[in-house]
């Protein structure tokens, strides 16, 4: 296996991956990540994949479902979100409540593995990878409550927790770039976009054929070409409208900390004050800034002759929203 160029993976999701011959390099990555072997049935579409304001612009890169029944989000984000843990928890409870009707009893709801591919730092933590579940204990014997055994027998667990969705986070950029075993090798290549030659972890020799950026049609670069445009048009945008969030959050902050300190006559309380108004104003600055990133970028798509269904897409305006903006 030789070192190539490759297309990034989120690109890849939504073109090559979807394809039932490719499924393999999405059945390693997965496997690598679980440690255990999966098998994808097939790729699923979502109305998580739809972006609209009212959705929150929730979206789901790829929704797989594996040999077991068992559902596997897997997201891309780039651009940072605070309130991403809560999108998880969105995704995963919408995908559940897509896929049962009101008269279908509860044990028709299958498990969730939602997958996360960051390129920020999230919260706090060194580690690069972090996995949650449900966990339900005891209060005072501290046991793990566990599922009867009729209960073991009609839904394959074993602890109660087991029933509910289980989150993977993986920090790429907080990646040192050792590989120390196989499913290191896949995060390398998510971060670096590249494959070495004596990288073994499953699901990468495919990758590495499949992904290859001089084994695209000209169809598949033009249209790789354009979504990297964008997603460096976005990248400016999210970048510049950040910037003067904070300046303006900042300028409010202070004002409203020094307001509030006075007030209190105290140099603690002043303290506290300057420190909360500034945590306030930096939040209502960036969230303000990052409203406008949809509205620029579907101005600057419209002037470049991209479709509406398109600009829906990439900026969830509804269609409305862009035919005013003419």
């Amino acid at each position: 296996m030789q070192t190539r160029n490759l297309v990034s993976f989120d690109w890849a999701m939504k073109r090559l991956l979807r394809n039932k011959a490719n499924f393999a390099v999405l059945e390693g990555f997965l496997s690598e990540l679980l440690k255990r072997q999966i098998i994808i049935k097939q790729i699923l579409e979502s109305e998580s994949n739809q972006k609209s304001i009212e959705d929150k612009f929730n979206r789901v890169d790829v929704l797989a479902e594996d040999s077991n029944k068992e559902l596997m989000i897997i997201e891309v984000q780039y651009n940072s979100q605070v309130d991403y843990f809560l999108r998880m928890l969105y995704g995963t409870s919408k995908v559940i409540t897509e896929r049962i009707n009101k008269s279908s009893p509860y044990g028709v709801i299958r498990k969730v593995y939602s997958i996360n591919i960051v390129y920020f730092d999230l919260g706090q933590g060194n580690d690069y990878i972090y996995h949650g579940k449900t966990h339900f204990k005891g209060l005072h014997t501290h046991e793990t409550l566990q599922l009867s055994e009729k209960q073991r027998e009609k839904f394959g667990y074993t602890e109660a927790g087991d029933l509910h969705p289980e989150y993977y986070i993986i920090k790429v950029n907080q990646f040192n770039d050792v590989a120390k075993d196989t499913l290191d090798e896949w995060i390398y290549f998510l971060k670096n976009n590249e494959i070495k030659s004596d990288f073994k972890a499953q699901g990468l020799d495919l990758a590495c054929e499949v992904m290859a950026y001089d084994r695209l049609t000209v169809k598949e670069l033009r249209a790789y070409e354009r979504a990297l445009d964008t997603k460096w048009l976005e990248d400016d945008i999210v970048s510049t409208a950040e910037d003067r969030g904070l300046q303006q959050g900042l300028k409010k902050g202070l004002k409203q900390g020094l307001e509030k300190g006075l007030k209190r006559g105290l140099k603690k309380g002043m303290q506290q004050g300057m420190q909360q108004g500034i945590e306030k104003g930096v939040e209502k600055g960036i969230e303000k800034g990052m409203q406008q990133i949809q509205i620029e970028i579907a101005r600057r798509m419209l002037s470049e002759n991209e479709p509406v269904e398109k600009i829906m897409q990439y900026t969830g305006l509804s269609a409305e929203q862009i035919e005013s903006l003419h």
